[in-house]
């Protein structure tokens, strides 16, 4: 790093209490330090991008003759490590144009705010985003929220999958459609709504049904990502659960159970798979989830997915964050959770996590990997 430079988002203040707090006031990114000798004030406000590291120390050490340098050196070393410093000697990236500039400086901005990994340039995490490939699976409810972030987000290459026709009753929820699109295939009046909110990036669809493990194998291969924003079959979620598994592919699915919304994400090797989840989540239930299903057969079922824009908007923001946060890393999130609200109860998250089994037919033979 040439010219460090406390990121713009991060910046410090005294406490009332005299330490310092960087990072903002968010939980999560925020960090409170003690400064008892004083020196550590002096040090982050040099480092404002006009000198290098050694400069830096040197000014420290010179404004307090008792500071060591290595606990300087160290010091600096941490608030670099720790994601709050950017090198104020990096360029925007050749490689992406002014229009580009322009249009994701929004996100440049929030990424530069929320990741904490160093990284060489302000722009490195829109352009994984502009070089990842994602398909998702399902344009209704969640999965047209979801293509809409993506899309918007830069990601590079999306490929969407339905096979259903808009319907007027689609319009409560499925944010891509109007009522001009009565009638059109999914497919294309998402992927002509896509290209018209951005094309920089490619955006293509198809018309289709994944009815088969196969099917499934096939729809996700030369992609690094999947958002499964679908759930029929009934084995669709197994299905692209073992095909990501074979593939070592990333993967993220969601959805909404009238004011429950849940997203998962799923790293092949790290962590528990979908089948290892729903196996503990079901052992967890015990008893219940038996006498829910033996219930379930004597009570009527809703007609239709109870769903409003609310619960699918949220569902479909979910999927994207988890997406973004699996290509990018700009988020934490551990994979093998799902992660959710109950709006019944808005101030209590969801968090389902559950170990890896050794026992799962899914994933038991799948090598520990990394992400």
């Amino acid at each position: 790093m040439r010219r460090p430079r406390i990121k713009p988002e991060h910046a410090p203040y005294r406490t009332a209490g005299g330490s310092i707090r960087i990072g903002g006031s968010v939980y999560g990114i925020a960090a409170e330090i003690t400064d008892p000798a004083g020196w550590l004030w002096s040090l982050i406000n040099a480092i404002d991008g006009t000198a290098g590291s050694a400069q830096i120390i040197s000014q420290v050490c010179r404004a307090h003759p008792d500071a060591a340098e290595a606990d300087v050196r160290d010091a600096l070393e941490t608030l670099i490590g720790a994601g709050y410093v950017e090198d104020a000697a990096a360029g925007v990236p050749a490689d992406l144009t002014p229009r580009e500039r322009q249009r994701y400086a929004r996100g440049m901005q929030y990424y530069r705010w929320v990741d904490l990994t160093p990284r060489s340039s302000p722009w490195a995490v829109q352009r994984l985003l502009r070089n990842a490939r994602v398909v998702l699976v399902g344009l209704g409810g969640t999965g047209t929220t979801a293509a809409l972030a993506l899309a918007s987000s830069g990601i590079g290459r999306l490929h969407c999958i339905d096979p259903d026709v808009v319907d007027l009753s689609n319009l409560n929820r499925q944010v891509l459609y109007t009522e001009s699109d009565v009638g059109r295939p999914k497919a294309d009046a998402a992927v002509a709504h896509l290209r018209r909110r951005n094309s920089d990036i490619e955006i293509t669809a198809e018309r289709t049904q994944l009815v088969s493990p196969g099917d499934c194998s096939a729809a996700i291969a030369g992609y690094g990502l999947v958002a499964l924003c679908a759930d029929r079959p009934d084995e669709l979620r197994r299905w692209v659960n073992r095909a990501c598994l074979a593939a070592r592919i990333r993967w993220v699915d969601g959805g909404y159970h009238g004011p429950l919304v849940t997203a998962g994400a799923y790293v092949p090797g790290v962590g528990p798979c979908w089948e290892c989840l729903r196996a503990g989540e079901l052992a967890r239930l015990g008893l219940l989830a038996a006498d829910r299903g033996a219930r379930s057969g004597r009570l009527p079922k809703a007609p239709g997915h109870p769903a409003t824009a609310v619960t699918a908007g949220l569902s479909g923001q979910l999927v994207a964050h988890l997406a973004i946060a699996l290509l990018t890393r700009t988020s934490p999130v551990t994979p093998g959770t799902v992660y959710g609200f109950n709006l019944m109860v808005p101030g209590d998250p969801v968090v389902v996590s559950h170990q890896r089994r050794p026992d799962c037919p899914a994933c038991a033979g799948i090598a520990d990997g990394d992400w």
